[in-house]
């Protein structure tokens, strides 16, 4: 790695980079190549972003592309386009003038930076723009530092971490929305003339009804394997806003960063604002070849331990609500034990003293055990997990309180809420978000996990959830006029709160939990091992929920539980074959109460849990492959995921619709090393006799030119036959 670094700064030197007169500046990944043009005293323009391209195509790429793009575009010299950044100085002034002054070149944590430094022409304001690149993964991180230099404050009033011109020609646009059970509904458009904004103003929690990722294919239509393709997605846990402007110039302009309305910042002399990082990458793979870029990354960088095997657990909340009891939990966990899972996750429900914890009413903030529920508190069902061989997981909501509460009658101060108002209150009616701009609130937050850990070591899992928007805009700790800060140092306090916690507990499981998907980021993952995809866990829904987050998001971090029928929250019956090979495919647990399963449910879920340890490898770090999309409707739909030697694959079948003598399309594979020769099996079988496929042996090649003939029905006795099926198939080369 040394000996590559001193190479690329021989190179870019002698291209002028790293001194005062730099103007070509190209950076590299693996298989890309982002290229700037840096004159100093000039604005810094944009030339190019795509395919790995060669130094000796540099000192004429202007002539083939043009001038290029500025790649920071400032507000009040030019007034008309849509602009990144604008700032009104401490003497009134609204322009801004920022011009190239230098380039710097370092490595952080083991990756090249690359910033380069603007100016303000006459104001002593700097702007860094960096540029830290992934070469493996072919993903850049992008991200801006906005310092003060003047004698007073100066306001921010648009600070957006990046800009990125995209040619016009046959663009669409990839984007995810929703709403809570009903998330990460794909959504795909062409960019037409105007303003596409995509935004969240939820305050604590941002991406149940839009998401702050987006995919720009490049070649027209999207195609799930073909087409170069963009992705970025914009790391931060907060209000953001993405925009697309599409003007008279020949360029889509995509700004993303902090969504700036109710939210300008003072900055003090001195003081510098760093923006989130913006995530791109570029694949000539089209939906998928992006998709399998991000999860990459993520594995490796952005998902606290990426690299180590999700256990397969029981989580009480839909099997017994806030019915918590010691009796109960320990039968749930010789449940889960006898039915081969490795870890039990006792949900809301289990604290409170003066105020039990019964229902969504009261007692957030108040974490100490309730003894009336559970006599031998916390170290008694570590206990019971240990004497069952599983580990042990508690639910915690840290950031919020109830009006009825312990915590709320000593420190009524803690809460946001503006003053001289009755405030509007969230879930059960009395719910409050903690004021996390506080360093009170943050150590509060960091106590919570902290005396947890302290008082039982060996907890294994917390599932840490957060069911409230932040409404009542208005901090009694922040200043006056200070305000407008709440929504950004709300996210800034969790992260300080956060780093704490993760200094001291690097090896503690932490779930990210927001009213199900609310909180699926990338400015928070890096702290989390997972998110709960979405409160709803009806399968047939889910495999549409769980196809759009996989987008941008690795199957390791994607919780996805078997649970009741009827389901909870469609009140739809699915057979427990249907419901296990969904769950199979994501992060597997079971979400409900196992005394209530029968003899055949008990088996066929013990057989699934079998069978996905053996797959799990191939499940959680595999590349992903999307086969055919249930938002297709051809009534099926289909994935598979192949290990990175290409010797085992795991595809799944799913029939989505139920019509007689319908012809569904035969299923292509993708992935696979088309040299090697794979023997087929399935998994979690409930057939009266195999397929006829079973145990038979094809070449790569054919299964991905041909494919295999799925049975629409499965083969069983007619007292057990329904409309539903699904198949998991197991690919071994050999």
């Amino acid at each position: 790695m040394k000996i590559k670094n001193l190479i690329t700064a021989v190179i870019l030197f002698s291209s002028g980079f790293g001194i005062l007169n730099a103007e070509i500046i190209k950076l590299d990944t693996d298989k890309t190549s982002m290229v700037f043009k840096a004159d100093k005293g000039k604005k810094l323009k944009h030339l190019y972003y795509g395919d790995k391209i060669q130094d000796s195509d540099l000192k004429n790429l202007t002539s083939a592309v043009g001038s290029g793009a500025t790649v920071y575009p400032d507000y009040g010299m030019i007034t008309v386009p849509e602009t990144a950044v604008a700032m009104i100085h401490s003497d009134g002034n609204m322009t801004l003038d920022l011009r190239v002054e230098a380039v710097e070149k370092k490595i952080v944590d083991g990756k090249d930076v690359t910033s380069i430094i603007l100016k303000d022409s006459y104001y002593p304001v700097s702007v860094k723009i960096n540029y830290k690149s992934f070469p493996e993964q072919d993903m850049f991180e992008t991200w801006t530092e906005i310092t003060n230099n003047e004698n007073d404050n100066i306001k921010l009033t648009r600070f957006a971490s990046a800009h990125l011109p995209i040619r016009k020609g046959n663009v669409w646009l990839s984007h995810l929305h929703g709403a809570w059970g009903n998330e990460t509904k794909v959504e795909h458009e062409p960019l037409q003339h105007g303003m596409k904004i995509i935004k969240n103003r939820n305050g604590t929690r941002n991406s149940h009804l839009a998401h702050s990722e987006v995919m720009f294919s490049l070649d027209g239509k999207p195609d799930e394997n073909n087409g170069r393709t963009i992705g970025a997605a914009l790391c931060w846990g907060g209000n953001y806003r993405l925009k697309i402007d599409t003007d008279e110039t020949k360029n889509h302009s995509f700004i993303a960063g902090i969504n700036e309305d109710d939210s300008p910042y003072n900055l003090k002399p001195g003081e510098t604002f760093v923006t989130p990082e913006l995530a791109l990458t570029y694949s000539t793979e089209g939906l998928g070849g992006v998709s399998r870029n991000f999860h990459k990354w993520a594995r490796k960088y952005k998902l606290m331990h990426g690299d180590k095997e999700r256990k397969v657990l029981l989580n009480s909340w839909e099997g017994v609500y806030f019915d918590i009891n010691e009796k109960g939990m320990a039968s749930m966990m010789k449940d889960i034990t006898d039915m081969g899972g490795e870890l039990f996750v006792m949900d809301d429900g289990w604290f409170g003293v003066k105020y039990p914890r019964n229902n969504d009413k009261s007692s957030l903030g108040d974490w100490m055990v309730d003894k009336r529920k559970l006599p031998h508190g916390i170290k008694g069902l570590l206990k019971e997990a240990d004497k069952n061989k599983i580990k042990f997981g508690i639910w915690i909501e840290p950031e919020f309180t109830n009006v009825k509460s312990e915590l709320f009658e000593a420190h009524p101060e803690y809460v946001i809420k503006p003053e001289n108002r009755t405030p509007v209150y969230g879930r059960g009616g009395g719910q409050m978000v903690l004021d996390l701009s506080n360093p009170a609130v943050q150590d509060l937050v960091y106590t919570v996990v902290d005396t947890l850990m302290t008082n039982y070591p060996d907890i294994d899992y917390i599932k840490w959830d957060a069911n409230m928007d932040l409404t009542n805009h208005g901090s009694q700790y922040l200043s006056a006029d200070n305000q407008s800060h709440l929504l950004t140092d709300y996210h800034k306090g969790l992260r300080k709160a956060l780093d704490r916690i993760r200094a001291k507990y690097p090896d503690l499981t932490i779930q990210l939990c927001s009213g199900g998907g609310g909180r699926a980021n990338y400015g928070l993952l890096p702290y989390f091992d997972e998110f709960w995809v979405s409160d709803n866990t009806d399968a047939l829904q889910r495999i549409f929920i769980q196809w759009g987050t996989s987008y941008f998001y690795p199957s390791i971090a994607m919780a996805s539980h078997i649970s009741a029928a009827p389901n909870h929250q469609t009140f739809r019956t699915i057979p427990i074959k249907f419901r296990t090979d969904v769950a199979m495919s994501g992060r597997l647990g079971i979400e409900m109460q196992p005394v209530h399963m029968t003899l055949d449910e008990r088996e066929q879920t013990r057989k699934a849990i079998a069978d996905y340890k053996s797959i799990r490898p191939i499940v959680q770090f595999g590349d992903l492959y999307r086969l055919i999309s249930p938002y297709d409707e051809k009534g099926v739909a289909s994935l598979m995921y192949v290990d990175e030697a290409k010797e085992n694959a795991v595809v799944y079948w799913y029939k989505t619709k139920a019509f007689r003598n319908e012809i569904l399309p035969r299923i292509k594979f993708s992935g696979l090393d088309p040299e090697k020769r794979y023997t087929v099996t399935e998994l979690n079988r409930i057939d009266t006799k195999p397929l006829s496929f079973e145990g038979k042996k094809y070449s790569g090649t054919y299964l991905m030119s041909s494919g295999l003939e799925i049975p629409v029905n499965h083969e069983l006795p007619k007292d057990k036959r329904t409309d539903w099926s699904s198949r998991v198939l197991k690919l071994t080369a050999n």
